[in-house]
């Protein structure tokens, strides 16, 4: 019996010593930061500072899955007895990317796909861009994230690069006051923005090992001045380093970027985290200034080693870590935030639908054959009619609930679009897409060629319309660039299908408009002829149909301005006998 009571007793006390222990543990939020890194333990430390990427990716120490938001590219490290939450980071630029699909929820989680960056520059017009990025902030907010990666302020350095409609423009000015504007938007909900990708990331070819060669004053006039301008006027909470060499060393290992021009130059005061997967060296991008590696997990036993080692001083990790906590203390995670998961779509949605038709831009417009007046039938020509591209692929993805197309948008507009030719487009349509695996459906159309349509059907349509409307479309992506052949109309069919719609037409006295639906110039020169009316209507989201339906009809103005250079042939772009260039020697 006094065993037991002794026992007892024993147990008691030691609960009353762990339970004031851990009263006694500094909570984030209600102690000082360096008063919380002072009580973390080197792995806890590590932890926090590795990233935690997507679904595929568990938390080493338990085992537990991190993934909070399916797709979201990925989240931070918890710390629960520190008062630490993990916080939610998902991808853009042109809209929030996650899965419409989530765990346990009673609905589908669509988001909206706006204009993409390359079309919102041709606006030149910042408080619109500002205005769409309180939009996508908005849902950012409301599905439990906390910090959006955008907006992209590379520069377009060369047509042909996969992610290019990323980008705003081939300016620094434009890219850096629009991208201003973008974050001013995006963080007015109270959540963040990652600018990227730092620095001179302008291909996707070998964007891992490329060496970009660049003189001090190219890189501070062109490659730096947008991301300064942007972080000078809007104060992102993130800035993401960028995969590619600059000068021979990787950007995200090199100090002189990420501390002595970011921070001690430019006074960034938010957090810097890697792209996923980049550079070799984990030592030297924490140094570097890097203070999150992600997606986190492979690095974890080298950096433990290095501090072991005394290659890294732990005092480095310890400023790291106080920056990554400064940024947890401003998240809506944090602040227990109740995301609704019920953005307001429908107004999002006419928000998308205004900046579209801003970003058009009419290329040429011979005979006022724009607005079309007195017209009532058209003939569509073009797969890209029926099956509009909203935006690119990749991280720049958005899963939306509908895009509109063209045929949509001209039909509800009232005009009557020819049967027999939706016909033949919509079986072409459905064969390409039956075609392909699952995986492969979403983009079946867009990187499919055109069908090759007879002269009698084309006759057909010109007896039975009054005029004719061609969409060419060109789609492109992370991690490829476009080949110089798609800078040109890309095939035979294409070819054929401009030059004998125009001749057939013009011989009944009946008008052609071509609609460019985009991401990244292409050439015109040798075919412009061949058009009365050339409307760029870029990427422009889930409503361009919508959109250029107004602009045809007289119901809207299309004021776009370029913001990128169409040069008459590829040889006209300075970097045209360089781009991609080789993979640099001992990547």
């Amino acid at each position: 019996m006094k065993h037991f009571v002794k026992q007892s007793l024993f147990i008691f006390l030691l609960f009353l010593v762990c339970s004031n222990l851990s009263a006694q543990l500094p909570q984030l939020g209600k102690n000082k930061i360096e008063d919380i890194v002072a009580a973390m333990t080197l792995d806890e430390k590590i932890d926090l500072i590795m990233g935690l990427g997507d679904a595929t990716w568990k938390n080493p120490p338990t085992g537990e899955k991190t993934v909070i938001i399916d797709q979201a590219a990925g989240c931070t490290y918890k710390i629960p007895r520190l008062g630490i939450p993990p916080t939610v980071l998902a991808d853009g630029p042109a809209g929030l990317r996650i899965n419409p699909s989530q765990e346990g929820a009673d609905h589908l989680y669509y988001c909206t796909a706006f204009p993409t960056a390359t079309a919102l520059a041709s606006t030149w017009n910042q408080q619109l861009v500002e205005n769409v990025g309180k939009a996508m902030g908005n849902e950012v907010r409301e599905y439990g994230c906390d910090v959006f990666l955008a907006p992209a302020i590379n520069i377009q350095r060369n047509p042909l690069c996969g992610r290019n409609f990323e980008y705003y423009s081939e300016d620094p000015l434009i890219g850096g006051k629009l991208g201003a504007a973008m974050i001013r938007g995006v963080q007015s909900n109270g959540v963040g923005t990652a600018i990227k990708h730092f620095v001179a990331n302008n291909q996707e070819s070998n964007r891992q090992s490329v060496n970009e060669i660049i003189s001090q004053r190219a890189l501070r006039e062109i490659y730096l001045r947008g991301f300064e301008i942007a972080i000078k006027e809007s104060a992102p909470w993130m800035v993401m380093s960028s995969y590619n060499r600059v000068n021979g060393f990787h950007t995200a290992e090199n100090r002189e970027l990420l501390t002595t021009i970011l921070r001690d130059e430019w006074g960034f005061k938010g957090m810097v985290t890697t792209d996923w997967f980049s550079g070799t060296d984990w030592t030297s991008q924490v140094y570097a200034g890097n203070d999150m590696l992600m997606p986190g997990c492979y690095q974890r036993d080298e950096l433990k080693k290095a501090i072991l080692d005394r290659r890294l001083d732990e005092k480095v990790l310890d400023r790291n870590v106080a920056r990554i906590l400064e940024y947890i203390l401003k998240t809506p995670r944090f602040r227990n935030y109740r995301f609704s998961t019920r953005p307001d779509l429908a107004a999002h949605d006419i928000v998308a639908r205004n900046a579209a038709e801003e970003a058009m831009v009419l290329l040429k417009n011979e005979g006022n054959t724009l607005p079309l007046k007195g017209v009532t039938t058209i003939a569509l020509f073009g797969k890209t009619s029926y099956h509009f591209i909203a935006g690119g692929t990749g991280s720049g993805e958005v899963n939306y609930k509908q895009a509109v197309s063209l045929q949509e948008g001209l039909a509800k507009g009232g005009f009557k679009i020819s049967p027999s030719l939706q016909l033949c487009y919509l079986h072409y349509i459905d064969s390409l897409v039956a075609s392909k695996e699952d995986k492969d459906k979403k983009f079946a159309v867009d990187f499919s060629g055109e069908i090759a349509l007879s002269d009698k059907l084309i006759n057909d349509q010109v007896k039975k319309t009054a005029i004719a409307v061609i969409t060419i479309g060109r789609c492109s992506g992370e991690g490829w660039d476009r080949k110089e052949g798609d800078y040109f109309l890309i095939s035979q069919q294409e070819r054929h299908l401009l030059k004998k719609v125009s001749q057939l037409y013009h011989a009944a006295g009946k008008k052609v408009v071509v609609i460019l639906n985009i991401g990244g110039p292409i050439e015109t020169a040798s075919w412009k002829q061949y058009a009365d009316a050339i409307l760029l209507s870029w990427q422009t989201g889930q409503e361009g149909g919508n959109a250029l339906a107004d602009i045809l009809k007289g119901n809207a103005n299309p004021s776009g301005k370029l913001a990128v250079t169409f040069p008459v042939n590829y040889t006209d772009v300075p970097s045209s006998t360089t781009f991609p260039g080789e993979p640099a020697e001992n990547p």
